[in-house]
């Protein structure tokens, strides 16, 4: 009864999500087999009443014997309990484009990035999961082979917990928004909570919400730059000072803060005109450093 999109938009949390895309990958027809399999072959479960219910999970499907769950969300439970911390770390990718990446379209994976766990839904619509600190280089690699070739757009977002907003519909609501951009180029939708999927028009407002690929690579680069040169303390006092709301006190405290920083960390704020950022846009910068790495060579 259900496809294999439907158990994506289906999942509850980020676990679930990966768990499902390891079962697809161990075998793309994995739910078809496992439906043969059972002995109602995939018919629904009774109608809830007094006695009896279907699955507690999916609300489809017969219990499984001695259990709340029908085999299906058996499965999807059982593997998700082993990738939390794996979840934790994850940002997922709904890509709406022109043509697929030729490292999905093959199935050769990335050299740059380790995928957690990808979805192909058809020649234009396509769901990644990476770790998070290897978002640069994901698209890097993609802007490497492809070039001005590729348009659309990329929407990522983290995933949710158990407790949260559903996994799936944070994916459907992806899904409702990727024809608002028109498809001239490649452009990014980067979303910092994945509750920001539905309603992204107050980010797009700001000017902190959609960029080209170029732009959010750029973006990206400057993360990196500024966590290489500033120690994690000096950056922590930065933030406080930037975002403060007390004007009278902050040329005192912003002089005190520049004179314990090296040359090359004064250089770096001063190009960049910091003390100027409007407070979101500090706010939003800081959030998207913890999806960078640093270099020891800067």
């Amino acid at each position: 009864m259900l496809s294999n999109f439907d158990w994506l938009r289906r999942s509850r949390s980020g676990p679930e999500l990966l768990a499902i895309l390891r079962c697809l990958k161990e075998d793309p027809d994995y739910f078809d087999k496992l439906k043969m399999s059972l002995a109602h072959n995939g018919n629904p479960g009774p109608p809830p009443t007094g006695l009896t219910t279907p699955c507690s999970r999916c609300w489809i499907y017969p219990r499984a014997e001695k259990s709340e769950y029908c085999p299906f969300c058996q499965t999807i439970r059982k593997k998700g309990y082993r990738l939390g911390n794996a979840a934790r770390e994850a940002l997922v990718t709904w890509g709406f484009v022109n043509c697929l990446p030729q490292q999905l379209r093959r199935g050769t994976g990335f050299k740059e990035a380790r995928l957690l766990g990808t979805y192909v839904h058809d020649d234009n619509h396509f769901l990644v999961v990476i770790r998070r600190k290897d978002l640069q280089p994901w698209l890097r690699e993609i802007v490497l082979y492809h070039g001005a070739k590729l348009k659309g757009n990329l929407q990522i977002f983290p995933t949710t917990g158990q407790n949260g907003i559903g996994m799936g519909d944070i994916i459907s609501r992806a899904i409702h928004h990727e024809t608002y951009l028109p498809m001239d180029k490649l452009r990014v939708r980067f979303y910092i909570r994945s509750y920001d999927v539905l309603q992204p028009r107050k980010f797009d407002r700001e000017g902190l919400l959609t960029f080209e690929i170029s732009e959010f690579l750029s973006l990206l680069e400057m993360g990196m730059v500024f966590r290489s040169v500033l120690y994690p303390e000096e950056q922590k006092i930065l933030y406080e000072l930037l975002t403060r709301d007390d004007e009278f006190g902050e040329g005192f405290y912003w002089g005190r803060f520049l004179g314990n920083l090296n040359q090359r960390a004064k250089d770096l704020l001063d190009a960049w005109k910091i003390r100027n950022w409007p407070r979101n846009r500090v706010m939003f910068f800081y959030e998207l450093i913890n999806y960078v790495g640093y270099k020891s060579s800067y």
